[in-house]
């Protein structure tokens, strides 16, 4: 069962697992199951992605119970009324706060213009060797896309040097079997824990929060974050 964080006759959220696809696409390749189809099992009536999350990263997900409702919902996106907020692990402590801009290329070999707001909120150092260091750091960031780029958040980190931990196709995979050796673990920690919009219907400001799973939990665990805020 698909955890529900927000529902009334026009919108749906859930609480998106990480490792569900969204969708059917032929960017992500094939699933036995779709976080759209499992949601129209559960709730019995027809549901309409608003935007997507990548295949390994958790939380609120939006959906539109019918067309109308979907059209001015995604009027929001491309006008950048919704704030998305994120939090991920950084191999690395990263600047305090930073606006990245850098162009991505989408899968059709496009340039896109991409922007990315972030803010440290936590760091760590363990005791974990790694290459010529003796010990390991980390910080939790929370993200703030502005633009809606795909796996912008994952390639902008990558760009400045601080890739998401147990990020793969655009992490440090040494960094990666490091904590699959050391703890047996390899979550990706990117996690959507608040999603906030206008309602289409009655305008109001509505303020959607996932809380996190248990690996990331684990992870935070291991690193002495204090995560409370989003469990």
């Amino acid at each position: 069962m698909l955890e529900i964080l927000y529902r009334d006759e026009h919108l749906i959220a859930i609480n998106k697992p990480s490792g569900l696809l969204v969708h059917k696409s032929f960017y992500s390749g094939e699933a036995d199951t779709y976080a759209i189809q499992e949601l129209r099992n559960q709730i019995g009536q027809k549901v309409y992605p608003v935007h997507r999350l990548d295949r390994k990263t958790s939380g609120v997900l939006l959906f539109t119970l019918d067309k109308d409702t979907l059209r001015m919902m995604s009027t929001q996106f491309e006008e950048k009324v919704v704030e998305k907020k994120y939090i991920a692990i950084l191999r690395g402590w990263a600047k305090e706060e930073e606006t990245i801009d850098y162009d991505l290329i989408n899968e059709n070999e496009v340039k896109q213009n991409a922007v990315t707001r972030y803010h440290r909120l936590q760091t760590s150092e363990i005791d974990l060797p790694f290459l010529k260091h003796q010990t390991s750091r980390y910080c939790l960031v929370e993200a703030i896309p502005e633009t809606g780029r795909f796996h912008q958040l994952r390639k902008h980190f990558k760009h400045i040097l601080h890739p998401i931990l147990g990020c793969r196709k655009h992490g440090c995979n040494k960094q990666n079997k490091l904590w699959l050796q050391a703890f047996g673990i390899n979550k990706m920690t990117l996690h959507a824990h608040q999603l906030i919009f206008n309602h289409p219907i009655s305008n109001e400001r509505i303020m959607v929060n996932a809380t996190i799973d248990d690996d990331f939990k684990r992870v935070g665990d291991i690193l002495n974050f204090d995560l409370s805020l989003y469990g």
